[in-house]
């Protein structure tokens, strides 16, 4: 009697076991599938006609001074010359490049021009994916931009 209780009391336990490893496959497939289709970052690729309109709203990346910015992910190649041009009658812009390691490579407030639109020139000195941050200085808001990626070439 105390053998065949000890045997219902291992069935009883081998079960759950095997449920429980069985669910330990599928569960890190399933959070990694999960994981690929719902990340949470995810730069806008830019047109093949490098540039694009748009709207910077409170819909985009918080930036921990007040703002928002909104990414652009563009390829460029070792020894691109670039200019990156950002204009808002709406806001007063800024523009960052990063590279692949997300590290800022150039940045710029006001262009030349004496207005609150930026222009940034600079060299590419690594191929790979790069961003280009569009974001308004400080607290000032969202709104209307143009973006404009021109790859220079020599004369």
């Amino acid at each position: 009697m105390i053998i065949k209780a000890l045997a219902t009391g291992v069935s009883h336990l081998l079960l759950p076991l095997t449920l429980l490893a069985g669910a330990t496959n599928f569960v890190p497939s399933a959070i990694a599938q999960q994981t690929q289709q719902t990340r949470l970052y995810n730069p806008i690729p830019l047109p093949p006609s490098n540039q694009v309109s748009d709207t910077l709203s409170e819909r985009d990346i918080p930036t921990g001074d007040g703002g928002f910015a909104r990414d652009y992910l563009v390829r460029f190649n070792q020894g691109d010359n670039i200019a990156i041009d950002l204009t808002s009658d709406h806001f007063d812009t800024i523009v960052t490049l990063m590279s692949p390691e997300g590290a800022t490579l150039a940045e710029n407030d006001d262009g030349p021009d004496g207005t609150t639109n930026s222009l940034l020139f600079t060299r590419i000195n690594q191929t790979g994916n790069y961003i280009i941050r569009v974001r308004s200085f400080g607290e000032t808001g969202g709104g209307a931009f143009v973006l404009r990626v021109t790859r220079l070439r020599p004369i």
